[in-house]
Parts: C-alpha cells; sequence; structure tokens
C-alpha cells in the first residue's frame, strides 16, 4: 500500500474490514438452519444468539468509542479486529451452546468496538468536502460482505459444513490486523499533526453547547437501526405472509441489500454536494412513503421495486450519517461522540427484531408491522432537518 495516499490507505483498511464485518454477522443467519439441530437448540435460543451479538455491538460501541478517544484509534481498531476475530473462530470450533453464546458475544464487542473508530479515521483523514461520500463508500462494504455470504455457500462443497463459514470469517481478519498495525497512522492527531487531551465523556457529548446535536443524532441513529434490523431479519417473513412462496421471498432481501450499496454511494455523494438536511431529510420522506406503499401492494413486481426503494434510502441515510456524525464532535472527543451514536442506534437494532416478532406473534399482519416503521422514519427525518450541517472543529 505504500503508493497510496493516506487518506486511500485508511478508506481501503476500513473497507475491507466492513467486509469481513458483514460477512461475519451474516454468517450466522446463514448458518442458523444447520447450527440449530446440530445444537439441539430451541427458537428462543437461536433468537438470543442473534441478541447476543447485538447487545456485544452496544457495548463493544461504547467501550470502543471512548477507548480510541484515551488510547488512540489504530491500537483499538487493531484490538477489536482480533477480538471479533477470535470471536468467530471460537463460533466455528465451539461444541456447546454456552461456548457458541460467548463467542458470539465477543464477536459483537469487537465488532462494536471497530464501528466508531472506522468512522472516526476516515472523517479525521477526508477532506470536509468528501466525508460523508468515503464513510458511506466504506461501510457499503457490510452488506457486499453479508452478501458475499450466501454466495460463498453456492462454491464450497456440501461436506465443508456451516463451521467453514465461521473459519473463514475468523481467519482473515487476523491478517487485516497485522495490515491495520503496518498501514495506518494514528489519525487522533488529525490531519495536520494537531493534538488535544481527551475530553470527559460529558464534556465530549454534551459540552459547548452539543448537545442538541447529541440529542438529535441519538433521534435518528435509534430509529433507523430499528427498521434496518428489522428488515433484515424479517423481511422474507414478511413477504411470506404477504401470500408469496419461500421460495421467492429471499428475491426482496436479495434487492434490499444491493440497493442500498447504491444508495449509500449516491447519497454520501449527495450530501458532500449539497449538505446534510436537504439530501438526508428527503431520504426519510422518501422511505415513508415507499414503506407506506409496500404496506399497501399486493403485487410482487411492486413490492420489488418498493424494497428497493427502501434499502436504497434507508441504507444510504444511514450510511451517510456515519461521516455526518463523527463531524459533530471535537477531535479529542471523537471516539466518544460516533460511540454513543452507534450504541443507542444499536439499541434499535435489538428492539426491532423483537418488536417484529411481538406484533406479528400478537396477531398483527405483514402490512401492519411495516406500517409501524412509518413513523421512525417521519421522526429520523425531522431530527435531520434539526440537526446542524457544519461540522464541530
Amino acid at each position: 500500500m505504500g503508493s497510496l495516499s493516506l487518506s486511500q490507505r485508511v478508506i481501503a483498511l476500513c473497507f475491507a474490514i466492513a467486509v469481513l464485518e458483514g460477512f461475519d454477522i451474516q454468517a450466522l443467519g446463514v448458518a442458523a438452519p444447520a447450527i440449530a439441530p446440530a445444537f439441539s437448540l430451541s427458537p428462543a435460543q437461536v433468537g438470543w444468539l442473534f441478541a447476543i451479538s447485538n447487545i456485544g455491538i452496544v457495548l463493544g460501541a461504547f467501550s470502543g468509542g471512548r477507548a480510541a478517544d484515551v488510547w488512540g484509534r489504530r491500537l483499538i481498531l487493531m484490538i477489536s479486529v482480533l477480538t471479533f476475530s477470535v470471536g468467530t473462530l471460537g463460533v466455528g470450533v465451539s461444541q456447546g451452546y454456552a461456548a457458541f453464546f460467548l463467542a458470539r458475544f465477543l464477536s459483537g464487542v469487537g465488532f462494536g468496538a471497530a464501528l466508531p473508530n472506522m468512522m472516526a479515521m476516515v472523517v479525521e483523514v477526508s477532506e470536509p468536502t468528501h466525508r460523508s461520500r468515503a464513510a458511506a463508500s466504506v461501510f457499503c462494504g457490510m452488506p457486499l460482505g453479508g452478501g458475499s455470504v450466501a454466495l460463498l455457500t453456492q462454491v464450497l462443497p456440501p461436506s465443508s459444513g456451516w463451521r467453514a463459514l465461521f473459519l473463514i470469517g475468523g481467519l482473515l481478519p487476523l491478517g487485516l490486523t497485522w495490515a491495520v498495525h503496518r498501514g495506518l497512522p494514528e489519525t487522533r492527531h488529525g490531519r495536520h499533526g494537531q493534538h488535544c487531551d481527551t475530553l470527559p465523556v460529558r464534556a465530549a457529548l454534551f459540552g459547548d453547547g452539543r448537545w442538541g446535536r447529541t440529542l438529535l443524532l441519538w433521534l435518528t441513529f435509534l430509529p433507523t437501526l430499528l427498521s434496518l434490523y428489522l428488515l433484515l431479519n424479517w423481511l422474507p417473513i414478511l413477504v411470506t405472509q404477504k401470500g408469496f412462496a419461500k421460495a421467492v421471498a429471499p428475491q426482496a432481501s436479495l434487492v434490499f441489500n444491493y440497493a442500498s450499496v447504491v444508495g449509500a454511494v449516491l447519497v454520501g455523494a449527495l450530501v458532500d454536494r449539497f449538505g446534510t438536511r436537504w439530501v438526508i431529510a428527503p431520504c426519510y420522506a422518501a422511505l415513508a412513503a415507499a414503506l407506506f406503499g409496500l404496506a399497501g401492494t399486493s403485487e410482487f413486481s411492486a413490492i420489488l421495486v418498493l424494497v428497493g426503494l427502501v434499502g436504497f434510502t434507508l441504507m444510504g441515510a444511514n450510511y451517510a450519517l456515519f461521516g455526518v456524525a463523527a463531524a459533530q464532535y471535537p477531535l479529542a472527543g471523537r471516539g466518544t461522540g460516533s460511540g454513543a451514536a452507534i450504541g443507542v442506534g444499536r439499541v434499535g437494532s435489538i428492539v426491532g427484531p423483537l418488536l417484529a416478532g411481538l406484533l406479528l406473534g400478537g396477531g398483527m399482519s405483514a402490512n401492519g408491522v411495516i406500517t409501524v416503521l412509518i413513523p421512525g422514519a417521519v421522526l429520523a427525518g425531522l431530527a435531520v432537518l434539526c440537526l446542524r450541517s457544519q461540522p464541530a472543529e
């Protein structure tokens, strides 16, 4: 990577980490049908395997962002990548539910701790006019990595079994840990080498009038991640409950994920050109309209189009916000602020799938569950409209 510029090295390595995070996160969903009978797991136990990873991500995001402000981004990012590597390998070799559960929690902590540091590093090496585009480009690696799991299952020999996914997903980050050490600088000193003492948590989040920006970011990330993870987990089931065959339901997830990649790159570029409010807020308005249409249609072709629009606007807004959020905080508190925003958002990622289960279990229709997401899109859009576009530094 010697011929690459500083920003290119950071973006390339953070993109690679995002791809592997997406791979490892999605691997459990792909492997779950084989894991459940292998361990004689009940549906509730499988649900907890999904939940414990997200709980680990919440804890990792808060602690990893703060630790990076104190000890440096590169060090904590290396530890984060190593942690989710070890955790994923642990899943691949686990022989019992307890070990599986703990390994999945460890993976989640590593995933969560890496995210705010990737956000902060990309912002700190990017020009202000390219921050949202750079952040979105990095984090669209996650759905690409998730999609590659399904592709890998088609080329691996059937005899390899579900454990091969986790062994591959755990070994690859080991090489990235060394690449982070060799290829990334300590970006906490900023693009111009400035240094400042780490801010206390309260001051980082709420000092110098930042309380408004912090609360608005939380009000944006929470409903965004709630909707995103509800749809990532339940979309095929929601489609089948509309009366379509299980064999065609995965097409909706495929359209959702790949449209989200396009949305992430395009929305990020538009934010850099036209500003946060006048790009991301309309994304949420379009998201609300797409959800309303999706709840009301029963034509499969229309469902695919609307699902694509939901993925485009929802993921596009989410990933563009990664660059916007990190830039709202000064250098000395950027990891803390980014970690808090991700942590609050990841609470939504836990609540969303559980909420869908409760609503469907209580007799609500698939259309009703989709409609429940509309107020969250409106709330996020209003919060973005109130968010100051200028960076904090």
